[in-house]
């Protein structure tokens, strides 16, 4: 039986909800205390299967009858015929329809160190994590098949880059080049032995005979490339330079390499060579960016593990050298040597900096996994840094990426409301073969490149090279400093997504 409300009791019942729905609103816009609200501002499940899927749409090779990006088809299914070698497959590296192979062997370690980490945390994903690493390593067997020598790019760019045209019309020179004992490449050597290394890891339980064969061929590619030392873009310059120049020199690949195989061996082989060599190789340079051509902070995180869980005590000093990077990237630390936007972005470079932002972000991660296994800290000048902290800055960087920035824009194709339309990539850009079976011509899609029509297929999970230092992103086609997605942009925040969807954003 319902009573009848007196006024007196409306007026106190009234004035009770508008006070409760007051508090409730002070309460959701105070963002320290919000977190209700923050974890349902990025879906990172969904963030984490995007930038996997991103890697599909960038194979080279015939394509598999499980491919789920459909509009692209086969493409260069002759490279490697003008040395009459088999380099069909692998990854184009970014917007082009080039195969260089330094990028390549970077991103495919940093692929593999995601899955070694963060693989548990993958779910459903992770079949489709690992498919994107055979799908690299399968190709790099391909390229270290004969006795001391590597084969380290297909393709002419600067005749690739003249042309606008869909892979699968691609008539430019499918050139080869190849390093070998009289025209060394340490870097790129080194760096194909950590990315084998790292794989045999990933498959080592659930495909233990390509687990063996992957770690065998990474240990003979080391040993080539410590053997004959010398930078790759010295006999290769007119081909690798300015794209991918080593511009760090071979030294920090070498200690990559060293660390992965002794993680994936656990010879005291390489542990000897660490010691040895580490001062020789710059393992107190004090570099504050990872990236596909410098590893020296990679390598300090990685051998930080060893020292951290594994008490290697000989190796305490790269604990120091990981702490040191940390103090570098701190916003506001008394050796903080890194820019940030207004807007919070960590701000390395003008070109492709987003590749600095998902690198950086795996590495805090990755420290703040290792710190809490130790149950220690790590340390800038007299403060204390935490893992929570570092998780902090890492989910702060993805967030930006994801959209929280001035521009409220995901730089992430295809996830949330608004990303780039018009990226620097040329399958993206151009009609698929099933929408045009016609070939267009090198010369013919140029027409599209300068047009302001958005891209007809959306390359999703790409990530662009992102905004300028004051968080502005014009969104054109043509300023590929920008617009143009890189696979070594992606690999990195693989693991970062990773580990953000299994914590459900919390740290």
């Amino acid at each position: 039986m319902a009573y009848p409300l007196s006024s007196s009791r409306v007026f106190i019942f009234l004035s009770f909800f508008l006070l409760l729905r007051n508090a409730l609103s002070l309460y959701s816009s105070l963002p320290s205390l919000n977190h209700r609200h923050h974890l349902d501002n990025h879906n990172y499940k969904d963030a984490l299967a995007k930038s996997i899927l991103f890697f599909e749409g960038q194979r080279s090779g015939k394509l598999p009858p499980n491919q789920r990006v459909t509009w692209r088809s086969n493409s260069g299914l002759s490279d490697g015929s003008a040395l009459n070698v088999d380099l069909v497959g692998g990854y184009y590296d970014a917007g082009d329809n080039m195969k260089f192979g330094f990028p390549m062997a970077f991103t495919t370690t940093m692929l593999s160190w995601s899955l070694i980490e963060f693989g548990g945390l993958m779910e459903s994903e992770l079949p489709n994590a690992k498919d994107a690493v055979r799908w690299a390593t399968d190709f790099l067997l391909k390229a270290t098949s004969h006795p001391d020598t590597i084969y380290v790019q297909v393709g002419d760019a600067n005749m690739d880059h003249a042309c606008w045209e869909r892979p699968e019309d691609m008539d430019t020179p499918r050139s080869v080049f190849k390093v070998d004992k009289n025209n060394p490449g340490s870097d790129i050597a080194a760096e194909i032995a950590a990315a084998l290394a790292a794989a045999s890891i990933v498959f080592r339980k659930c495909d233990p005979s390509y687990s063996t064969l992957l770690l065998q061929r990474a240990l003979t590619v080391f040993t080539f490339a410590d053997k004959y030392r010398g930078p790759y873009s010295a006999g290769l310059k007119p081909e690798v330079c300015p794209f991918y120049c080593s511009y760090s020199g071979f030294q920090d690949e070498l200690l990559w390499g060293a660390a992965w195989l002794h993680k994936a061996t656990n010879n005291q082989t390489y542990l000897n060579y660490i010691k040895a060599n580490g001062q020789i190789l710059g393992a107190d340079d004090s570099d504050n960016m990872f990236s596909w051509d410098n590893k020296h902070v990679g390598a300090r995180i990685l051998l930080s593990k060893e020292f951290l869980i594994q008490k290697v005590k000989s190796l305490g000093e790269y604990k120091e050298h990981a702490d040191s990077f940390i103090c570098s990237v701190l916003p506001g630390a008394p050796f903080s040597s890194s820019q940030y936007t207004p807007g919070g972005l960590l701000y390395k470079m003008g070109q492709s900096n987003m590749q600095y932002v998902t690198s950086t972000s795996f590495l805090l991660l990755t420290y703040a996994k290792y710190l809490i296994s130790a149950q220690t800290v790590a340390y800038c000048g007299g403060s204390v840094v935490t893992p929570a902290r570092l998780r902090s800055i890492a989910k702060k960087q993805v967030d930006y990426l994801l959209g929280d920035n001035p521009l409220k824009m995901s730089y992430m194709v295809g996830y949330g409301p608004k990303y780039p339309r018009r990226i620097h990539h040329r399958g993206s850009s151009l009609p698929s073969v099933v929408a045009h079976p016609t070939k267009i011509q090198c010369h013919d899609g140029f027409s599209m490149f300068i047009s302001q029509s958005p891209n007809p297929n959306d390359l999703v999970g790409a990530v662009v090279g992102g905004p300028d230092q004051n968080d502005q992103f014009p969104d054109e086609r043509s300023d590929y400093g920008r617009s143009e997605p890189a696979t070594y942009i992606n690999a990195p925040l693989v693991g970062a997504l990773a580990y953000l969807s299994g914590s459900f954003g919390h740290l």
